[in-house]
């Protein structure tokens, strides 16, 4: 755990940013490597009739290799290193607290559909995070997922998904 001090005083603790970025770099490294191994599997060299279907990919992937690997150096060996807290406790928490509800609303529109999980999203964001009242959050998200409806179904004549339940079966879309 590296540590900083912020403007009061107290203590950042945390992982530091250079191995944020070397795990991020081996990441990039690994899947460059997949990529030029895969690549040349479908044939990356130069065919009779022009390139195989493995050649642009295999140069791509010896791009993000290449550049996962310096990136990897720098981060773990490099003179300028960036060893300041990445990210800290209150910092981290923020960023959760939007992404685990969007994470859930993605998995709940296999179920409910894009305009049913939409309206949930919407409402319980606005009451939770924005702190609404719960009737200007249920008035928000169901005017604006009646719009997406009517001009996608409606307007456009462009279905969207309505989940394993189609709970707006009923409307005859």
């Amino acid at each position: 755990m590296e540590h900083d001090e912020i403007s009061d005083g107290a203590p950042r603790t945390g992982v530091a940013t250079n191995k944020v970025e070397a795990v991020v770099a081996a990441i990039m490294l690994t899947i460059g490597v997949v990529v030029i191994i895969e690549s040349r599997k479908l044939g990356a060299g130069w065919t009779s009739d022009g390139p195989g279907s493995g050649y642009f990919p295999f140069y791509i992937g010896l791009i993000i290799a290449i550049s996962g690997a310096g990136i990897l150096y720098q981060s773990l060996f490099g003179k300028e290193k960036n060893t300041e807290v990445f990210v800290d406790l209150v910092q981290l928490k923020r960023v959760l607290s939007v992404l685990l509800p969007a994470v859930l609303y993605v998995l709940v529109i296999g179920f409910l559909g894009i305009y049913v999980s939409s309206a949930i999203y919407i409402a319980l964001f606005m009451i939770i995070l924005g702190k609404y009242s719960w009737m200007k959050s249920v008035i928000a998200a169901l005017a604006v997922n009646t719009l997406f409806f009517m001009m996608f179904e409606v307007w456009f004549r462009v279905p969207l998904f309505k989940g394993a339940f189609d709970p707006l079966a009923f409307l005859g879309y």
